[in-house]
């Protein structure tokens, strides 16, 4: 108990002094949608050996708590997919109720709400992410290759009636969103629920020009502002964004901005894919593997030696170009790589 406490006091720290309080941690890339910013039509997913065990996932997500990680934030690919999720979120709510785990998040895009909702707050999870870019039934089918906008609505429905605070994510599409924002926020406010804005990022193959999808969030903000008042205020929720309230909704409103202004100065965070491999920054190639350590029986111990040597090399921001027929800089995508 006393090293845990120890090695909590000393948390991770990378070598600019940045303390990492925040785990991105995948447990599938697979996804019931196939949305068109994030995959290709056509995609191959790794194998189910590949993959980490729910028992794999508990115990890095453990080592990763004692370490000083407060902040854990379940991901996919679409994490609700998963067979036996539950299990794993029954299993991270002990270091919740013991105090040494702040929240216990996920991110989804909401098709399976209805199914789970309930069972996510009886475990500890009290606040959740939900992807949705469109309230127009036809564009949602567009956008995500088939998807039903119907089932994500419903999704919503379940999660408020669970008592989940929902905070909606929006990726800013270029002759899309600029036509429906203040459809969004609208939405959005009127249900107490927040929403982020994205800028699309430079992640795998996914058979388009992203700068065919592109809209900067600067531009799209001088659109919002010519029907909305926004003040700007300094909260931090653990994320990228930066946040602005809504004077006419009292709601708030997030800008996630990896081209036209860079988050990472002060980046808190780290992600796990499904299939164990560590990155300290989004944007980077920085990979380590854990999960060859998991499966020759390397000791806590040897875990931690790798994710503190790792963390001592945490880029200090990632290097994301949008050009005109340039393949995107990292090849693995955002469902590989966890959301």
């Amino acid at each position: 108990m006393a090293a845990q406490t120890q090695a909590r006091t000393c948390g991770l720290i990378d070598g600019f002094g940045r303390r990492v309080t925040y785990l991105r941690l995948s447990v599938t890339d697979r996804c019931d949608l196939r949305c068109v910013y994030c995959m290709s039509e056509d995609m191959s997913f790794r194998s189910r050996r590949d993959i980490l065990s729910l028992e794999e996932l508990a115990r890095l997500a453990r080592l990763f708590i004692a370490r000083g990680i407060d902040t854990l934030r379940i991901t996919g690919g679409e994490p609700l997919v998963r067979q036996g999720i539950l299990d794993l979120f029954k299993a991270l709510s002990e270091p919740l109720r013991d105090g040494s785990l702040h929240e216990l998040t996920l991110t989804t895009n909401g098709t399976q709400l209805p199914r789970f909702a309930e069972d996510l707050a009886r475990t500890g999870v009290r606040r959740i992410n939900v992807s949705l870019d469109t309230l127009d039934p036809e564009r949602f089918r567009t956008l995500t290759r088939g998807g039903s906008l119907a089932q994500v609505l419903d999704g919503l429905a379940a999660a408020r009636a669970a008592g989940l605070t929902v905070k909606l994510n929006a990726v800013a599409l270029k002759d899309g969103t600029e036509h429906e924002i203040h459809d969004l926020i609208a939405f959005a406010h009127e249900r107490d629920m927040a929403l982020s804005l994205i800028e699309t990022m430079p992640l795998g193959d996914i058979g388009a020009d992203r700068l065919d999808q592109y809209l900067p969030l600067n531009a799209l903000r001088r659109q919002i502002e010519q029907r909305w008042t926004l003040v700007d205020i300094p909260i931090r929720t653990g994320g990228q964004a930066c946040y602005a309230r809504i004077a006419e909704t009292g709601g708030l409103i997030g800008f996630i901005t990896p081209h036209t202004h860079n988050f990472c100065a002060d980046c808190n965070r780290v992600r796990v894919t499904a299939s164990g491999t560590l990155y300290t920054c989004l944007g980077q190639d920085d990979a380590t593997d854990l999960r060859a350590i998991l499966r020759v029986g390397g000791s806590d111990d040897d875990v931690v030696r790798v994710i503190d040597q790792a963390l001592g090399r945490k880029p200090k921001g990632h290097d994301f170009v949008l050009r005109r027929g340039t393949p995107p800089q990292i090849t693995r995508t955002m469902s590989e790589t966890g959301g």
